[in-house]
């Protein structure tokens, strides 16, 4: 049983930054397809792949300080409730519409 727990302890592997930029470095490079790449490197390929998009990605930095963030969530409650509000008008204008005539 203990076997067992030290198995699924190491079932993933943890690669060093470096490991990663070269693997990168090479999957732009070498013209390889990802999935050969990744085997020969002994990643999986949906690792591998997911390296390179990141690192194609460009780098955001978050712009939104705390205060706009809670401004930006109060406004999209508001946002919400007013959409709320003109659904149910309308409802209530067809409902007039319909029953004056």
């Amino acid at each position: 049983m203990r076997e067992e727990f030290t198995m699924a302890k190491t079932r993933y592997a943890r690669h060093s930054a470096a490991f990663r930029d070269e693997a990168i470095r090479q999957a732009r490079s070498s013209g390889l397809p990802l999935s050969k790449l990744a085997r020969d490197l002994g990643v999986n390929y949906g690792t591998l792949r997911l390296w390179v998009k990141d690192a194609e990605a460009p780098e955001e930095s978050d712009p939104v300080t705390a205060s706009e963030r809670l401004e930006l969530r109060r406004l999209r409650h508001e946002v919400r409730e007013l959409r709320m509000e003109r659904d149910i008008l309308k409802k209530a204008t067809a409902f007039f519409a319909k029953h004056s005539k």
